[in-house]
């Protein structure tokens, strides 16, 4: 009688020993490991973002963020999981925008933050999706509202890029926002609100 016997690998997640097999990931290895299983909790498919994690990888100095219904575990990983910041606190409803002429004073009042980017780039190191948070951030800033919502479809609201943002931005709702103005309003052109903006500013001047 044949018998298939398991290799299992030592990880350390939130600071505890276990062992499983490596095709699990980093949830499942929790699970393998006796840790309760709460059922009907969790979507184990990249979709929800509450499973954040940071991830240390055996001999490497380097920490990723990751999501730990994902990433698999190896041996040697040592894994952290991440609590949820402070909630952000932009508030709104779509029905008080009465028109696309009104989104981009709108943006400022709700976002005032982000014309205060730093351009560092933490919010895209920290995207577990690979989103280009950063210029999705300046183009919404911009009033390019239909080409950051573009950028932001993958966004699962994990709140990493958040996290990272020392000007403490949330992208991801700027994302949010950007494309629920969108379907809502399907706003004027790019290119005439970027002139709407620069007026706003006070960089082109009216002669009339």
């Amino acid at each position: 009688m044949n018998q298939t016997t398991e290799t299992l690998i030592n990880a350390t997640i939130n600071g505890k020993a276990i062992s499983a097999p490596e095709y699990l990931s980093v949830i499942q290895a929790l699970w393998h490991a006796g840790y309760p299983r709460i059922k009907s909790v969790g979507c184990l498919e990249g979709v929800c973002g509450t499973c954040r994690v940071l991830v240390r990888r055996q001999n490497s100095q380097n920490i990723t963020t990751e999501l730990g219904c994902q990433v698999l575990i190896e041996e040697g990983m040592q894994v952290n999981f991440l609590a949820f910041p402070t909630p952000a606190q932009q508030h709104y409803k779509l029905e008080d925008i009465r028109n696309s002429w009104e989104v981009q004073d709108n943006f400022h009042t709700i976002f005032p933050e982000a014309e205060n980017c730093r351009h560092c780039g933490g919010c895209n190191t920290t995207c577990p999706k690979g989103i280009n948070v950063e210029r999705g951030v300046i183009l919404a800033a911009k009033g390019r509202f239909r080409e950051a919502g573009d950028l932001f479809t993958e966004c699962v609201l994990c709140d990493l890029c958040q996290s990272a943002c020392p000007e403490n931005i949330a992208p991801n709702h700027v994302g949010i926002f950007s494309r629920r103005v969108t379907a809502h309003l399907h706003t004027r052109p790019s290119n005439l609100i970027n002139r709407l903006e620069r007026l706003r500013k006070g960089e082109l001047k009216v002669v009339i």
